[in-house]
């Protein structure tokens, strides 16, 4: 299969194979109006297989909530055919509306329009705290 490499755009590669679709939706990539490309399944030297996503076009997306779903991706930013900036997301301080709270007696369960936000209170052990009630993201 041969997949056209993106003149001005984004690559969020060394998705963990079959992530791409979970990604594609928390970056609401649904609402763009540019071309965008889901490879599954591609051959990878480290993890045997992985995802990509290409994006072709320059656009401003946050990608903060990469860092917390997929810990191994690496978003590239391509202008003029060429890599001009490659990084990898670290774990937001914050996550707001991606996890929900646990917590039966948590407000967010019985304000529906509250959004679900968590902040990152144990970078070395991933952990997340509900900042309603302080309960641990599971």
């Amino acid at each position: 299969m041969v997949i056209d490499s993106i003149n001005n755009g984004i690559v969020i590669d060394h998705i963990t194979s079959g992530m791409s679709m979970t990604l594609y939706r928390f970056l609401n990539l649904d609402k763009l109006t540019c071309s965008v490309a889901i490879i599954k399944n591609a051959p990878s030297s480290k993890n045997g297989k992985k995802d990509i996503i290409k994006i072709d076009n320059l656009i401003d997306i946050d990608f903060d909530v990469l860092g917390y779903l997929d810990p191994g991706v690496s978003v590239n930013t391509i202008k003029d055919g060429k890599i001009v900036s490659k990084f990898k997301p670290q774990l937001p301080e914050r996550l707001v509306g991606v996890i929900k709270c646990k917590n039966p007696r948590c407000i967010s369960q019985d304000e529906q329009e509250l959004t679900h936000i968590f902040k990152l209170t144990d970078r070395e052990n991933r952990i997340y705290r509900c900042i309603y009630c302080e309960s641990k993201a599971k």
